[in-house]
C-alpha cells in the first residue's frame, strides 16, 4: 500500500522523537488514526475521554519528560476544546504540537 499523508505525518513525528500523542478520534482526521493503526505503536496514541484532557496530557507529558507532547482532535468543537490545554502549555513554555482535523469539501 502507498504511503498516505499520515503516514507521512506520523514519520516526522518519529523524526521528533515523538513517544505518544494523546487524543480523541474523530471524522476529521481518520486517515491519521489509520496511520497510527499502522505504525506498530511507534507513536503510541493515548486515547482520551475528551479533547481538552487530551491537551493538558500533552502539556503534561512535555513538563514531565523534557519531550514535545502533541495532541490531537477532529476539526470543529474538537480543535477548540484543546485550546485550554495549549493555553497552559504557552504559560509553562512547554512545546506542545496541535494536530488537527478538516473536515472533507469539494
Amino acid at each position: 500500500m502507498a504511503p498516505t499523508v499520515g503516514d507521512y505525518l506520523l514519520e516526522r513525528l518519529r523524526e521528533w522523537d515523538v513517544e505518544h500523542i494523546f487524543g480523541y478520534p474523530g471524522d476529521g482526521i481518520n486517515g491519521i488514526v489509520a496511520a497510527l493503526g499502522r505504525a506498530d505503536d511507534r507513536p503510541r496514541f493515548v486515547q482520551a475521554r475528551h479533547e481538552e484532557m487530551a491537551a493538558f496530557a500533552a502539556t503534561g507529558y512535555a513538563k514531565f519528560s523534557g519531550k514535545p507532547g502533541v495532541c490531537l482532535a477532529t476539526s470543529g468543537p474538537g480543535a477548540i476544546h484543546l485550546l485550554n490545554g495549549l493555553y497552559d502549555a504557552k504559560l509553562d513554555h512547554v512545546p506542545v504540537v496541535a494536530i488537527v482535523g478538516q473536515t472533507a469539501r469539494s
